[in-house]
C-alpha cells in the first residue's frame, strides 16, 4: 500500500471495499482503524444508480445513508455492492429469530401455496389458534394475569389504535365524560393520529395538531405526576414498561405498582406498550413478566418480534374490557390472515421457550460487559449503559456524537441505531451468535476510539 521515495511517504493505493466508491476530491483515511465500508459516492456505482433512478419518487419521510440492502442472513445483511453487516438493529427489533430465517421461510412458502386471505367474516386455522396460545403461553410465561382476548391487526400502531378505542369504550360506557387519557413524556406509541395523540413529541405532533383531544401527560418514573392528573373521567394510561425509542428508559416496579393502583382505584384500564420490549427483547417473554401481578396490565399491545419482519400486531385484553366490547365496534381487513398468524404461532412458541429465554439473558451479558468496558475508557463522554436483556443503551454527553460514532460503525460494517435522549440502542436478533456479537462490538469499540480520540 505504501512506497517509499526518498524523505516522503506517499499513499500508491487504498485497499477499500471498491476503488469505485474513492472520491477524488476527499478522501478520509483512519490509519488505526481503516473505513472498510465507506458509503458509496461514486456516480457509475450499482448504488448510487439505484438510488438516483428510484429514490426521486419516494415521499420525504425518511433520511438514509446511501446503502441498499439486498439480502440477510442471520444477524448479517448484504448491500448491492455485495458488502457484509453485522446488523445490530434488527429492523428495529423485529427480526427476533434473525434475517432470512429457515422456518419462517418455510412457514410462509408453505402457508402462501394454501390460504394467505380470507378475511375476518370467516373463521381459519390460525387466526383463533394463535389468539388461543398468546393468552394460554403469557399466562405460563408470568405475563398478564388477566390475560383473556386477542384482536390481531397489522402493526405496533394499529395495536396502540385498538388499545385505545377499547380504553375509550370502556370508560365512555360507564360515563361520558370518562374518556381522558394519560401517556408519559419520552414515550412512542406509534404515527397514526390515534397513536400520534399519544406521543408527546412536537417533532412528530405539532405538523398534525389538532390532535385528539383528552390526552395528558406524565413525567415516567413519578406517581405524583401522575396522581395530579388522574380522576374519574380518566378511561386510560398507557406506558412502556421499558422505552425503547425514547432513550431505553426502564420503569421502576414499585412506579409501575403504584400506577396501577391508581388505575384501580379510579376505573381506569392500564395499557402496557409491549411492542419493543416485549416478546423474550428482556429475557422473559413480557418485561412485565418481571413484576407482580399487582402491577399487571389490563391490555398488553404487541408487534414487531411477533412476525419477524412480517406485518402483524396483536392487542390482548382482559375479561373487563372484553365485556364492553361489541360486534363492530373494531375491525381490521387483513389483521388475522393465516398467512402472518401462522408465523405469528411459530414465533410465540419459540420466543417463549425458557432455555431460549434464558440465552438472551446470557447475550445480555455479554454487550453489558464489553460495553461497560468501553464506557469506563470514555467517563466524561459515555455517561451511562442501561437497559436489560437485548433492549440496550448508552447515553452519551453530546447529541453530535451519536451520529457520529454511527456513521463510523456503518463505514467499518456494524449497524447500530439512535434513540431519543442521546442514546445509542442496540436491538440485535435475539439468536444472535456470541461470535457475531464481538465481532459487531469490536467494529463498536474501533468507531468509538475513532471519534471520540
Amino acid at each position: 500500500m505504501f512506497k517509499s521515495t526518498g524523505k516522503k511517504l506517499t499513499i500508491s493505493s487504498v485497499n477499500f471495499a471498491s476503488k469505485r466508491f474513492l472520491s477524488t476530491s476527499k478522501v478520509l483515511f483512519n490509519f488505526k482503524y481503516p473505513v472498510t465500508h465507506p458509503d458509496p459516492v461514486d456516480q457509475n456505482s450499482k448504488t448510487i444508480k439505484f438510488i438516483n433512478e428510484n429514490v426521486p419518487f419516494a415521499v420525504t419521510t425518511y433520511s438514509r445513508p446511501s446503502l441498499v440492502f439486498t439480502k440477510g442472513e442471520g444477524s448479517y445483511l448484504w448491500d448491492l455492492e455485495d458488502r457484509k453487516y453485522v446488523d445490530f438493529t434488527a429492523g428495529i427489533a423485529v427480526t427476533a429469530l434473525g434475517h432470512a430465517n429457515p422456518k419462517i421461510a418455510e412457514i410462509l412458502y408453505e402457508q402462501a401455496k394454501t390460504l394467505v386471505h380470507s378475511s375476518n367474516l370467516y373463521h381459519n386455522l390460525y387466526t383463533t389458534k394463535l389468539s388461543k396460545d398468546l393468552v394460554d403461553i403469557t399466562k405460563s410465561a408470568d405475563g398478564m394475569v388477566d390475560a383473556s382476548r386477542v384482536f390481531l391487526c397489522n402493526s405496533g400502531t394499529e395495536a396502540n389504535e385498538a388499545a385505545f378505542k377499547f380504553a375509550r369504550k370502556y370508560g365512555t360506557t360507564k360515563n361520558p365524560e370518562k374518556y381522558n387519557f394519560i401517556t408519559f413524556n419520552s414515550s412512542f406509541h406509534g404515527r397514526s393520529m390515534g397513536a400520534l395523540s399519544l406521543t408527546p413529541n412536537p417533532k412528530y405532533q405539532k405538523p398534525y395538531s389538532p390532535l385528539v383531544p383528552g390526552v395528558k401527560v406524565a413525567n415516567p418514573n413519578d406517581i405524583e405526576s401522575v396522581k395530579q392528573l388522574i380522576n374519574e373521567n380518566t378511561c386510560g394510561v398507557i406506558i412502556e414498561p421499558i422505552q425503547g425509542e425514547g432513550g431505553v428508559n426502564a420503569m421502576d416496579s414499585d412506579f409501575l405498582v403504584h400506577l396501577k393502583q391508581l388505575c384501580n382505584q379510579n376505573d381506569a384500564i392500564l395499557i402496557y406498550d409491549e411492542i419493543q420490549c416485549g416478546l423474550g427483547r428482556t429475557g422473559k417473554l413480557w418485561a412485565h413478566s418481571y413484576l407482580p401481578k399487582e402491577a399487571h396490565p389490563d391490555i398488553i399491545t404487541m408487534a414487531k418480534a411477533l412476525g419477524n419482519g412480517f406485518p402483524i400486531g396483536a392487542t390482548m385484553v382482559s375479561e373487563k374490557v372484553e365485556k364492553v366490547l361489541n360486534v363492530g365496534d373494531h375491525g381490521t381487513t387483513y389483521g388475522g390472515n393465516p398467512l402472518g398468524s401462522r408465523v405469528g404461532l411459530y414465533m410465540i412458541h419459540e420466543l417463549s421457550k425458557p432455555l431460549f429465554l434464558k440465552e438472551v439473558s446470557r447475550k445480555s451479558d455479554i454487550f453489558v460487559k464489553k460495553l461497560t468496558r468501553i464506557q469506563k475508557k470514555h467517563p466524561k463522554e459515555i455517561l451511562e449503559v442501561r437497559g436489560k436483556g437485548l433492549l440496550l443503551g448508552i447515553e452519551l454527553q453530546n447529541s453530535e456524537t451519536i451520529g457520529k460514532i454511527i456513521d463510523e460503525s456503518r463505514k467499518r460494517g456494524l449497524l447500530i441505531i439512535s434513540a431519543s435522549g442521546n442514546v445509542i440502542r442496540f436491538v440485535p436478533p435475539l439468536n444472535i451468535d456470541d461470535s457475531v456479537i464481538e465481532e459487531g462490538l469490536t467494529i463498536f469499540e474501533k468507531a468509538v476510539e475513532t471519534v471520540l480520540n
